[in-house]
């Protein structure tokens, strides 16, 4: 009494279940509700086919191409690169504001 059973679902089911949260436009609460599943089950496997799984919580449900390799590399870059550019022009401002 007052154990929980826990579903096995199939990895084809999990790559699905993301697949509808990731590539369709309804939100993980919506999704887990149409496929029957809990909320947090299928944020878990959506945080896991993005490679965030909390440690100890398995390895990502999607492999990652080389596409989306890239993607999050050039992503970084682009962050990095706004970062600079904001404190050049911050920098820029300080001296015309010294030398004005």
């Amino acid at each position: 009494m007052g154990q929980k059973r826990q579903k096995k679902h199939t990895p084809e089911f999990k790559r699905n279940a993301v697949r509808m949260v990731v590539e369709g436009d309804k939100p993980v609460s919506v999704v887990a509700r149409e496929l029957g599943i809990t909320y947090g089950a299928l944020y878990e496997w959506v945080r896991q086919a993005e490679g965030r799984s909390r440690p100890g919580h398995g390895a990502p449900l999607v492999e990652k191409t080389d596409q989306d390799r890239e993607v999050e590399r050039l992503r970084k870059e682009n962050e990095q690169l706004k970062m600079e550019r904001d404190f050049l022009k911050k920098a820029a401002a300080f001296f015309a504001k010294q030398n004005g």
